[in-house]
């Protein structure tokens, strides 16, 4: 009789399991960090979903692209978050996304009108350095100084990426003099942004490729203020991270929601302080203190989606040559 039982309970406890839906989102390697907002994004959703959340991390934004392209439809993803604007256009000629009609009340610097992804947070690009730094203003002045900066391979990271549009923005046909030099400049070029920044604080690099918010992280978590982001005269590349729908998706409903929840009062406020990022949609209690010091851009900078892949091109080409020379 006790063996019916345990074996009646067993059987119980599986068939709860098996019936337990499964929403597998691709992601980038910081998001699912300890200090990243992937465990408090799964803990809240999970508590309204009544499922299992699982994110899976790989590399930087570019690298989940390129992951995806190569499982195709055979790909376990339900969504893949942490493409950006920069490679949007590219993501949709695959054709494995899903539309999506989720409304937000989006707090971003421009009209976001893309009827696929979502965005969830944003922010410019800029050189992280030290207070006791005398920062460049302009890439002209880094490029004819001596300071050492580590910056990431556009291939695989969306800063690396953004950093190419940044240089094309501001300078245009002058882009590949710039390359050349800051070419000297430049001490590596890492897969992605956690390997960049952790040799910045290795004391490897003056200056590293990150965000204007990232001081914030160093002033609020760890109350340090003794790092600021470089201010650039030709303005700032801006960049809106973004998620999606895998059209093959096996749960279509639960992964609407996940999207739904990502612009949620809850999952919005959790993204400052974890993702050191600005919110796509403003939480109900605004900015942590803190984020009011981050330096302010005079200038925006962002290429359309739909002229990145063909720019991307020309402007991979000038960075190659200049730093293979």
């Amino acid at each position: 009789m006790k063996y019916l039982t345990l074996a009646a309970g067993l059987i119980g406890a599986s068939a709860a399991w098996a019936e337990t839906p499964e929403l597998t989102v691709y992601t980038y390697d910081s998001f699912v960090t300890d200090w990243g907002p992937g465990p408090a994004i799964e803990k809240g959703f999970e508590a309204q979903c009544g499922c299992d959340l699982k994110f899976v991390g790989m590399g930087d934004g570019a690298a989940l692209l390129a992951r995806l392209k190569l499982e195709g439809a055979r790909s376990d993803a339900d969504i893949v978050l942490g493409l950006d604007a920069s490679l949007v256009a590219a993501a949709k000629e695959t054709e494995l996304f899903a539309p999506s009609d989720l409304q937000a009340d989006y707090d971003l610097p421009i009209t976001w009108e893309d009827d696929v992804f979502v965005p969830y947070d944003w922010g410019y690009f800029a050189f992280v350095h030290g207070t006791d730094l005398t920062a460049p203003t302009d890439f002209k002045t880094l490029a004819e100084s001596d300071l050492k900066i580590v910056i990431q391979d556009p291939r695989s990271s969306t800063p690396g990426l953004g950093l190419l549009m940044w240089v094309k923005a501001a300078y245009g046909d002058e882009a590949t003099d710039i390359w050349a030099g800051l070419s000297d400049n430049i001490v590596t070029v890492t897969k992605g942004w956690s390997e960049a920044y952790g040799l910045f604080l290795e004391d490897e690099a003056d200056m590293v490729l990150s965000y204007t918010t990232s001081p914030a992280y160093h002033l609020i978590a760890e109350e340090d203020d003794s790092k600021t982001a470089a201010l650039f005269d030709e303005g700032h590349y801006m960049q809106i991270e973004v998620a999606g729908k895998l059209a093959g998706s096996d749960q279509p409903e639960l992964a609407d929601q996940f999207l739904q929840y990502l612009v949620s009062d809850a999952a919005q406020s959790v993204l400052p302080t974890t993702n050191w990022m600005y919110p796509a949609v403003t939480p109900e209690g605004g900015l942590p203190e803190g984020f009011e010091g981050m330096i302010q851009p005079g200038k925006a900078l962002l290429v359309p989606n739909a002229q990145v892949p063909a720019l991307r091109e020309e402007a991979l080409n000038e960075w190659l040559t200049a730093l293979s020379r």
